[in-house]
């Protein structure tokens, strides 16, 4: 039984720390201006993988042209996404509450470095977001789990 919790868990932990990136993600196209030629997601294409794929391009295609505004956001969904996932995943997992904390924020730090690369992301930009956003914020979201 504490196998299958472990793995819900993982599961629950890496779906609400999508869900909490993405939503994130989404409301900041409401008050960031993005350079011209991103097309922004709406909440009504949450869901559509078309949608999403015509953003991710669109995004590949001026990340030349993103400045520091335009990458804090981003930043705080992968911090905060990646927080809430550790969060639920220590408070559902039956053992090593910590251990799966640091699962969520290591497959939430290979995502973010996969993507990072895919979208050619400046050096800069890249080092701050998988260095300070992943790891930390396990850490963080895990130990605020464990607290008694």
């Amino acid at each position: 039984m504490k196998i299958l919790k472990n793995i819900l868990a993982v599961i629950l932990g890496i779906v609400i720390g999508s869900l909490v990136n993405m939503l994130i993600i989404i409301v900041s196209y409401g008050f960031v201006t993005y350079p011209e030629g991103v097309v922004p997601m709406g909440m009504g294409d949450f869901f559509d993988p078309v949608a999403m794929q015509t953003t991710f391009d669109s995004i590949k295609a001026n990340i030349d042209k993103f400045g520091f505004s335009h990458y804090i956001m981003p930043f705080l969904a992968h911090a905060l996404g990646t927080m809430a996932g550790a969060f639920i995943a220590a408070k559902v997992a039956a053992t090593k509450k910590m251990v799966f904390a640091y699962v969520i924020g290591a497959w939430f730090l290979l995502g973010g470095i996969v993507n990072a690369l895919d979208l050619g992301m400046g050096f800069v930009a890249m080092g701050i977001d998988i260095l300070l956003a992943y790891i930390p914020f396990a850490y963080l979201g895990g130990k605020i789990a464990t607290r008694k």
